[in-house]
C-alpha cells in the first residue's frame, strides 16, 4: 500500500500553485470510481497487499479525517487516524469523509495554509501544509487507481493532474531500506517502454499492473 508520509519527500515547487485544487480533483475522482462499486466488489482483493476494497476504503476514510484534523491544528490526536467500521453503507461513510477533508482544505485556500503546520502522528512529525497536502494528493491519485483496478474500471484524471502526481512520485526515496516488504513503499517496478505518465507513476510506487480480483 502507498503511505506517502516520509520525512524527506516534498512536492516540487512548481506544483504548489493550485495544489489544493489538484488534491480536490484526485479526491473527487476516488469518490467517482468508488460509486461504481457493487456489493460483491467490497470483498475483492485490492492492489494493496492484504487489503480488500473495504479495508482500503476504511484506510482512505481515516486518512481524510486525519488530514482534515491536521489542517485544523488537531493532527496530533491519533483518534482521528483510526480506520472506522464502514458498516452497511461504506460508500456513505466515505462520502462523509470526502466532504470533511475537502471542507478543511478549502478553508486553506486563504493565504498561509500551505505554510501552516500539519502534524502527522503516523511518523511523529509536523510538515508545512504544502508538503502534507502533496502527500495527500499523490495518495489519492494512487488510491483512485487502486479502487478502479479493484472493480475493473478506468480512472479519468486530467493529464496535468497525473503529471503533477508523477513529479512527486519521482521524489519518493528509492533506497532498499524503504522498499522491502512491509516498508512504507513497495519496490520500484520496471517502467514500461513508452509509458504514460500514469504508468510511470504506478511503476515508481510499486503498483503492479495486474488485476487483483479476477
Amino acid at each position: 500500500m502507498t503511505d506517502l508520509t516520509t520525512p524527506d519527500l516534498a512536492p516540487p515547487d512548481r506544483t504548489t500553485p493550485g495544489l489544493i485544487a489538484l488534491d480536490r480533483t484526485a479526491v473527487q475522482e476516488s469518490l467517482r470510481v468508488l460509486r461504481a462499486a457493487r456489493g460483491a466488489d467490497w470483498a475483492r482483493p485490492s492492489p494493496c497487499a492484504g487489503w480488500t476494497l473495504r479495508d482500503l476504503v476504511a484506510h482512505m476514510t481515516a486518512q481524510h479525517h486525519g488530514f482534515a484534523a491536521a489542517a485544523r491544528g488537531s493532527g496530533a490526536d491519533r483518534t482521528y487516524w483510526i480506520a472506522p467500521d464502514l458498516g452497511r453503507d461504506p460508500l456513505k461513510i466515505y462520502e462523509e469523509s470526502v466532504r470533511h477533508v475537502l471542507a478543511a482544505f478549502a478553508e486553506g485556500d486563504e493565504p498561509g495554509v500551505l505554510e501552516r503546520g500539519f502534524t502527522l502522528p503516523e511518523i511523529g512529525r509536523t510538515f508545512t501544509g504544502r508538503i502534507a497536502v502533496g502527500f495527500h494528493f499523490l495518495d489519492y491519485v494512487v488510491h483512485s487507481w487502486d479502487v478502479a483496478k479493484t472493480i475493473g474500471i478506468d480512472i479519468d484524471l486530467p493529464l496535468p493532474v497525473v503529471e503533477a502526481a508523477l513529479e512527486i512520485a519521482r521524489r519518493v526515496p528509492k533506497d532498499p531500506g524503504r522498499r522491502v516488504p512491509g516498508a512504507t513503499f513497495a519496490p520500484v517496478l520496471p517502467t514500461p517502454e513508452h509509458a504514460s505518465p500514469l504508468e510511470e507513476m504506478l511503476a515508481l510506487l510499486g503498483r503492479p499492473d495486474v488485476d487483483p480480483g479476477r
